[in-house]
């Protein structure tokens, strides 16, 4: 067998140029050595292993020591083996164009190196597959998601920041999914955005695994646009969430977010299934009641007298209702920024 850079080359070429040298038959070889012819010529063509006790045939008929043959044999499998590897690698080449190597290196996900052949054995053991070419198929299936484009060119960076979800959703213990008791606490987690990171993260981990629901909170793989994603890991939900620009308000919201795409029952489903909209205005809704921000909003005050005030009214965080107002075009997306805050969660 030949690929690109190695031969690998059976024992059975040996056995054939010793033949020759003897003037003997492949038909009269067969009957010395005690094998049929057919088992013969799949020795020859390396088509079958070279056992040892073959190799003592060997030895007997060509005074040849077997360990010669066996050391023929093991290079033989071990050069056939780089070179289907070699083969499978350069199908793997392509793909690796399609990933995003250098931003999950970065991040510290995977090892930063120069080498293909490292980056394809790195990206093996981070999607957990035995070669790249069978990434489609070991996909999470059913995941819900938060992002601000559809473009099939990111679809790779969206598979590998929900791979790294799962990962490190396996270091932490759930509950069984209760999605009763995940609504009932929803008040609770509305609550938290007026609390200190350092204070709420703790117990807003904690209140989601007694649901059944392992929160992660990653970097943002850059160009990816991906807020959150949400899907089933056995018996647990993972609910990934990224912080673009640390800005707590779209924490809040892509978290609410992705609650609403489990609460909907979207999780679980083709992405064909649901519509982003209904997660969209289940965050909205949950985070500021309708009533109060179109009463609030009929008034057309936006100063940060009004809407600091109207947040103290609502008990949310004034960050989210001018990421709000921002997000509904009501005012521009450099207004009252100061009003807003950060968090540093990862």
């Amino acid at each position: 067998m030949r690929s690109r850079t190695i031969v690998a080359t059976p024992p059975g070429s040996t056995i054939r140029e010793q033949l020759q040298m003897r003037g003997m038959s492949q038909k009269e070889f067969a009957q010395r050595m005690g094998l049929t012819q057919k088992h013969t010529s799949h020795v020859i063509n390396g088509e079958v292993t070279l056992t040892p006790a073959v190799a003592m045939k060997l030895e007997s008929v060509l005074d040849i020591p077997a360990e010669f043959w066996m050391n023929l044999e093991g290079i033989y499998r071990a050069k056939l083996l780089r070179a289907q590897e070699e083969e499978q690698m350069d199908d793997e080449h392509a793909l690796l164009k399609l990933l995003p190597y250098n931003e999950l290196a970065k991040l510290g996900w995977v090892e930063d190196t120069k080498e293909l052949v490292k980056k394809i054995c790195n990206l093996r053991r981070f999607f957990e597959v035995a070669n790249l070419t069978l990434l489609d198929g070991a996909r999470i299936p059913g995941i819900a998601y938060r992002k601000l484009t559809t473009k099939e060119t990111i679809d790779y960076k969206l598979v590998a920041w929900s791979q790294k979800a799962k990962l490190e959703a396996r270091k932490i213990q759930t509950r069984r999914i209760n999605l009763q008791m995940l609504e009932s606490i929803l008040p609770q987690l509305r609550l938290m955005t007026m609390q200190d990171p350092k204070a709420f993260f703790p117990v807003l981990k904690e209140s989601l695994s007694n649901c059944g629901v392992a929160l992660v909170v990653l970097q943002h793989i850059g160009g990816s646009f991906l807020h959150g994603a949400t899907f089933f890991d056995g018996d647990k939900i993972v609910l990934g969430v990224t912080i673009r620009g640390k800005d707590a308000d779209k924490f809040w919201f892509s978290l609410f977010h992705e609650i609403g795409h489990i609460l909907k029952g979207h999780i679980g489903k083709p992405e064909a299934a649901y519509n982003e909209e209904t997660a969209n205005k289940f965050a909205a809704d949950m985070l500021i009641q309708p009533d109060q921000y179109a009463s609030f909003v009929s008034h057309g005050d936006f100063s940060r007298k009004k809407v600091r005030a109207f947040a103290q009214m609502s008990d949310i965080d004034c960050g989210i209702v001018v990421g709000r107002l921002q997000n509904d075009k009501i005012i521009e997306h450099n207004q009252l920024n100061d009003l807003k805050i950060k968090y540093l969660l990862t």
